[in-house]
């Protein structure tokens, strides 16, 4: 929990602030934008609730920092009731699960449901309040993985739920040897009529990303939005496999339709896809030129 004695300077005053230990990660910023900032290589509150629905976001934003670097003065009142906002709806049957896990960098993690079995996109924490939503709403009948980085507490989630974990072969490691479902080929691979998993080394040798009902792509390290350059891009100063290789599945991505990209970090986005095609487009000539 946050510590009030370690309240960063750079908080202005009032009942929710930034501690000392936080990671940088981003996560407050973009679930709150209008409460948190950066500010010195750290997020900060800079403006502190103004509305029920400003704080409703930060307290989302408090359970789902990672390092629970988020505090309040106060003790909330409320708490209870943001915790049943999670998983937080994106759009139609697609939500945001929140309660990120260190262990990733507070990587996002998503659910998909679906009358066929709900999907869980990477693993966020295993924390009671969230597998007791994650029941309600009809359990995990996937958990599908993009790479070796964001599996977080993936165990946990396989043992109370009896998921079946995808990943591919390419990033198993002692840690997913038990895996149920490893991919092995550099071919997309159909998991249901409505859901395709496309191979996209780069990031990591065996990353993969998720297409679902060819509008919400799931990206994983692969792909994100950048506030700061306006445009698509992917991350070139954590690429620990190959910048070429990367390029090359940017390329092939660029030949499929989607109208959402939903990364694991970075920010989200969401056009046409006529504007997501040229923004693939975008994104493929700024990686040639980095």
């Amino acid at each position: 929990m946050a510590h009030l004695n370690q309240r960063r300077p750079e908080n202005v005053s009032g009942d929710f602030y930034v501690d000392s230990s936080c990671i940088d990660c981003d996560t407050c910023r973009w679930m709150a934008p209008e409460v948190f900032a950066s500010v010195g290589e750290q997020s900060a509150v800079y403006h502190q609730p103004a509305n029920e629905e400003e704080r409703l976001r930060s307290l989302q934003a408090l359970l789902s920092c990672p390092t629970a670097s988020i505090g309040t003065v106060e003790t909330p009142k409320d708490i209870k009731e943001a915790q049943e906002t999670f998983p937080i709806l994106v759009d139609e049957n697609v939500y945001h699960c929140g309660y990120h896990s260190e262990d990733s960098y507070a990587a996002a993690s998503y659910l998909i449901v679906r009358l066929e079995g709900n999907i869980l996109v990477d693993s966020p924490r295993f924390t009671p309040p969230l597998v007791k939503r994650l029941e309600e709403m009809g359990g995990i009948r996937y958990m599908y993985l993009t790479h070796r980085d964001d599996v977080a507490d993936h165990q946990k989630y396989r043992e109370h739920f009896e998921c079946d974990r995808i990943l591919h072969q390419d990033e198993i490691n002692s840690g997913t040897r038990d895996v149920e479902i490893k991919l092995s080929s550099s071919e997309p691979y159909k998991l249901e009529t409505d859901l395709l998993i496309i191979p996209v080394p780069g990031h990591t040798k065996g990353h993969t990303v998720l297409l679902y009902k060819n509008k919400y792509l799931f990206s994983g390290d692969h792909l994100a939005w950048s506030p700061e350059i306006n445009q698509l891009i992917a991350f070139r100063s954590v690429c620990w496999y190959s910048w070429t290789e990367q390029l090359k599945s940017m390329k092939k991505l660029a030949n499929y339709r989607f109208e959402w990209v939903l990364p694991g970090h970075g920010r989200r986005y969401r056009a046409d896809t006529e504007t997501v095609r040229q923004q693939m487009q975008n994104c493929i000539a700024w990686m040639e030129r980095n």
